[in-house]
């Protein structure tokens, strides 16, 4: 399998979440996995507001009917005001980015074309793949500490790496999945609730 793998979005990590990534970038070469690295910048800050649409027509029913008051987070930025906001898109606006986003997804499809699947750590080509719907496996690789703000007790937070695939190839990026899974025990282990 060719696989790349996002080296400079890894690279950003730092203290704890660092030695976490480069643990299971370790334990990925272990089982078998040779990456070579790739880069993909996301440019799609014109037609972000698709997803906002998309998940405000998820939600309509109960924005209509009131009860998306009763939904945590009710300032500018929270979900539910961005599904309020979002019937407010103009429909000449909406289709000239659904005509943008064909044209991102030709070229996110162009950049994948080599590759079978590509590493990458959480949130990296989010927006992106949000808009292409590429398949991606996401597993956890470790965990790190944290201190809860209401009582200051440490908590353990989990991390997660990500295998994405082509449109259409969930197989790939499972395949992977399975390899690093081989090697590990993360899948076995989960945080703890109490502290």
């Amino acid at each position: 399998m060719k696989v790349g793998i996002l080296q400079k979005a890894f690279d950003n990590y730092t203290d704890d979440q660092k030695k976490v990534y480069d643990r299971a970038l370790e334990d990925l070469k272990k089982a078998g996995v040779q990456t070579t690295p790739v880069d993909y910048t996301e440019d799609l800050g014109m037609i972000r507001f698709l997803l906002t649409a998309e998940a405000a027509a998820a939600f309509d029913d109960i924005t209509r009917d009131g009860q998306v008051r009763n939904l945590r987070g009710q300032t500018a930025g929270d979900w539910p005001n961005t599904f309020r906001t979002s019937r407010l898109i103009p429909a000449v606006e909406y289709i000239r980015a659904q005509r943008a986003r064909t044209l991102m997804v030709e070229k996110f499809e162009a950049f994948m074309e080599p590759w079978d699947a590509i590493v990458i750590p959480p949130n990296a080509l989010l927006t992106t793949t949000n808009l292409t719907g590429n398949p991606q496996v996401v597993m956890k690789c470790g965990f790190t500490e944290t201190t809860r703000t209401s009582d200051g007790a440490k908590i353990q937070v989990p991390r997660s790496i990500s295998f994405l695939g082509k449109i259409y190839d969930e197989g790939s990026p499972l395949r992977v999945a399975l390899a690093y899974e081989s090697v590990t025990d993360w899948h076995r282990k989960n945080p703890s609730l109490t502290a």
